[in-house]
């Protein structure tokens, strides 16, 4: 599978949330004067330790062998990463290989074979560029190999293709990153390497079929793409045409090359796209002629997001969506058999096919809620016989956690708002101290129901948690999409106070209990809602937020070419003559008035720490007094079991004076 990225989505990817706007009206501001923590009565003693809900993950993404006889998973024991093989059949016996540096992905290649990348990875605009470091390993012998050399860099996607007997791989390689990627089969059994398309001229991606014969390349350049197709091996690619990515005439449509999968041994294929109602949907496709089949299945009301094939691409087997929460579509009458078997089985979770053998016989079953972390099961339908073998944290017990509930209302605007509410379990659902926390992005980026250690954490401290998916939210259709442009600051925050009206009017939520929260472009919306509506808010939290719009694009953007660091902007500014700055906190810190918490990571290279500083050091000159956490070895996301007990902490302690639960 591969993606490419829409210009809205890749903002969402450097940015993570937002907002900008007039003044609105509103109530009187709430008192926010600190006040004493609460006693300690039996539902703070009640509290779950802030130790299960950062206890490190159990088990990690396993992969059964295509023989069905093993899995194999990840393991973080400490702060080190681990794969550890199961035997199924040898009482589950465990084998763990110790991986030295970050691992990044594994996968099987045969029965006695795993192919694996380790190394650092950098963060460019939000997508991870690894640094070179695969290897092969051989069960049956203990051997390790590298399969990249030295001076090579691997390309975006890597790995194209495994053959599923374990004899080869299909990879993309270049000797820098200033030269294009020419593809390699990598022989694993004698390890020779052979090259089997030569490098061309600005190609930047190869695409490979089911039996892993090379049949496109893409190449970026600015504003387009061109696409070059063959339709076998030994053939000349060919330019079938080009794509523009925004606001000029396009021979083939954008939405075309967001999921590419093509059929082996055919020029027939699937494709995603908006051409007919605005929401992605899934159509056949003809690559050589460019000309649109059948519309195999589309959705009412929201996107299609991605669509699965059989091994050799020969036979569609599922297609996934969003609504209330993630979905998948089975077209294969067994697959679609057996979901319904595990639903009953597990009743009150979703349940996901994640892996399994080549005869079906054995299956990796995922479970999960919005009470559950998640739960990963052997399935063996012969037998009807559904196994629990680990969790991400079992530490946790869904008994003593929050349902998460799908809510709805309307923006001022009229624009209905998808959101989800989750209530305290220690309180009726009456008059609730509130936080909203927005997600990030903002584009491309969407809150689902699943299990959430922030919103969790929040409940079980005695708050409403609000979790609106604001316009410009994905899977909501392109109208939906197009109604977030340019509205940072303005109408996306709006999106935000609207359902704090809507839960005070259900009498759910006390208008003078409402704190705001978030994370990356959610935690700049949580500076900004504070700044912009101190009325509304007692107070706001924010984690590594966006604090200037004009420096954050000139980082994000700094590798682009003019015209398309322009269209990233305007997607952010909206209208021409519209002033960033009005919406940015660096700027405008004077005018705040409620209490702020902002925590940053020093190694963030999506938002940078010069943002966190900036506005540090803004309101230290203005004379406003800020509560900063800075975490000197963590990044965008706090990943250090030590960093996130101490953020939670701090976090607890300032809700508690701030804005008490109790």
């Amino acid at each position: 599978m591969m993606k490419f990225l829409s210009l809205s989505f890749l903002v969402s990817l450097f940015i993570c949330s937002g907002a900008l706007a007039q003044e609105a009206a509103g109530p009187e501001p709430a008192p926010v004067a600190a006040q004493p923590p609460a006693p300690q009565d039996k539902a703070e003693r009640d509290f779950i330790p802030i130790k299960t809900f950062t206890a490190p993950g159990h088990i990690h993404q396993p992969l059964i062998s295509p023989d069905g006889k093993r899995i194999i998973y990840r393991e973080k024991i400490g702060e080190k990463n681990y794969l550890t093989i199961l035997t199924i059949d040898k009482d589950k016996e465990k084998k763990r290989l110790g991986v030295p540096l970050r691992l990044n992905w594994y996968r099987w290649a045969g029965n006695d074979r795993l192919i694996f990348s380790v190394g650092n990875s950098f963060s460019f605009l939000g997508t991870p560029i690894l640094v070179p470091g695969l290897y092969s390993y051989q069960l049956s012998t203990g051997d390790y190999e590298k399969l990249s050399d030295r001076n090579q860099v691997l390309a975006g996607g890597t790995v194209l293709h495994v053959d599923r007997y374990g004899r080869y791989i299909i990879m993309a390689a270049q000797d820098s990153v200033r030269d294009y990627p020419s593809v390699f089969r990598v022989h694993l059994t004698d390890k020779q390497v052979v090259k089997i398309v030569d490098e061309q001229d600005r190609i930047n991606e190869w695409v490979a079929d089911g039996d892993g014969v090379i049949r496109m390349g893409l190449s970026f350049r600015g504003r387009s793409m061109r696409v070059f197709y063959r339709r076998n091996d030994g053939e000349e690619f060919d330019e079938i045409g080009r794509v523009k990515f925004k606001g000029e005439e396009e021979d083939i449509e954008t939405s075309l090359y967001d999921i590419i999968k093509i059929v082996a041994d055919s020029d027939e294929g699937y494709l995603l796209s908006n051409r007919d109602t605005g929401r992605f949907a899934l159509y056949k496709f003809n690559y050589a002629t460019r000309e649109f089949g059948e519309k195999i299945f589309d959705h009412p009301d929201n996107d299609v997001t991605d669509y699965q094939l059989n091994d050799d691409g020969s036979k569609l087997l599922s297609v996934s969506y969003t609504d209330t929460r993630d979905r998948k579509a089975w077209f294969d009458d067994k697959y679609k058999n057996y979901q319904s078997a595990l639903e009953q089985a597990v009743p009150g979770q979703e349940v996901w096919i994640q892996s399994s053998s080549d005869d079906d016989e054995r299956m990796v079953i995922f479970t999960t809620s919005s009470t559950d972390p998640g739960s990963y099961y052997l399935f063996e339908p012969g037998a009807r016989k559904l196994d629990r073998f680990g969790g991400i944290n079992d530490s946790i017990d869904p008994v003593q956690l929050s349902p998460t509930k799908p809510v709805s209302y309307k923006a001022r605007d009229g624009l209905t708002i998808h959101a989800y509410l989750t209530l305290p379990r220690s309180a009726p659902p009456k008059m609730l101290p509130l936080i909203i926390f927005p997600h990030g992005g903002p584009f491309g980026v969407r809150d689902t129901p699943d299990f959430n250690r922030d919103v969790q954490f929040l409940a079980d401290r005695g708050y409403a948690v609000l979790q609106p998916n604001y316009r410009g939210s994905s899977s909501y259709g392109e109208a939906f999409h197009l109604a977030g442009e340019g509205e940072i600051g303005r109408k996306m925050q709006d999106d935000l106070d609207d359902g704090m009206d809507w839960l005070v009017e259900q009498g759910i939520a006390d208008r003078t209990r409402v704190c705001i929260y978030g994370a990356s472009y959610g935690g700049y919306a949580a500076i900004w809602g504070l700044i912009r509506n101190p009325e509304r808010y007692r107070c706001g939290i924010s984690y590594a937020g966006v604090t200037h719009w004009k420096k954050q694009l000139r980082y994000s953007t700094k590798f682009f070419r003019s015209r398309y660091r322009k269209e990233l902007r305007d997607v952010i500014r909206g209208d021409d003559d519209f002033d960033l700055d009005a919406v940015s906190p660096a700027e405008t810190i004077e005018r705040l008035q409620r209490p702020l918490l902002v925590g940053q990571g020093k190694r963030d290279r999506v938002v940078p720490e010069a943002q966190f500083d900036l506005l540090v050091k803004r309101a230290e000159k203005a004379d406003i007094k800020l509560e900063t956490k800075l975490y000197a070895n963590d990044g965008h996301d706090l990943v250090i079991r030590k960093n996130q007990q101490d953020w939670y902490k701090t976090l607890e302690s300032f809700l508690r004076k701030y804005n008490p639960a109790f």
